[in-house]
C-alpha cells in the first residue's frame, strides 16, 4: 500500500502550470518538523493534479498549516549527464489544519474552510 498523511507549513505559494489538456498541476512544498530533540525540520515537495490542483492554487497560500494525504511517487531524470533522483507526495487531498490568522485548537476535530467554498470544490468530501 502507498499511502502517505503529512502536515505542515507551505514554504511558498503553489506554482501552478496547465497542461495542454487544461488539466491543472501545483506544486509546492510543506515544511514538517521532526518530533525530538534535534529539532530538524523536513522539506517534502508535493503536487496536485486536476480538482486538487485548482484548490491548492486558489485557496492555498505561504505559511498556511495543512495536511495532505496522497502516495509517495519516485522518478529521475538526466541532465548534463548526471541522474537526478525525484522524490514527490502526489496528493489527492488538502485538509486546513488552522484558522486564518489564528491557530486552530488541536482537538476540536474540525477544519477550517474558507468563505465562498461550495460543496462542488472541496476535494475531501
Amino acid at each position: 500500500m502507498n499511502h502517505v498523511c503529512l502536515m505542515g507549513r507551505l514554504t511558498r505559494d503553489p506554482e501552478t502550470r496547465y497542461t495542454q489538456g487544461g488539466l491543472c498541476v501545483a506544486r509546492y512544498a510543506l515544511a514538517i518538523d521532526r518530533p525530538g530533540k534535534d529539532k530538524a525540520t523536513d522539506f517534502i515537495n508535493c503536487v496536485a493534479f486536476g480538482k486538487a490542483g485548482e484548490f491548492a492554487e486558489k485557496y492555498l497560500h505561504k505559511g498556511e498549516k495543512i495536511a495532505v494525504e496522497g502516495r509517495i511517487q519516485t522518478g529521475s531524470y538526466e541532465k548534463d549527464g548526471k541522474k537526478t533522483y525525484t522524490f514527490d507526495v502526489v496528493v489527492n487531498a488538502h485538509h486546513f489544519c488552522d484558522g486564518k490568522g489564528e491557530k486552530a485548537k488541536p482537538d476540536d476535530g474540525f477544519v477550517n474552510i474558507p468563505e465562498g467554498v461550495t460543496d462542488e470544490e472541496l476535494p475531501f468530501n
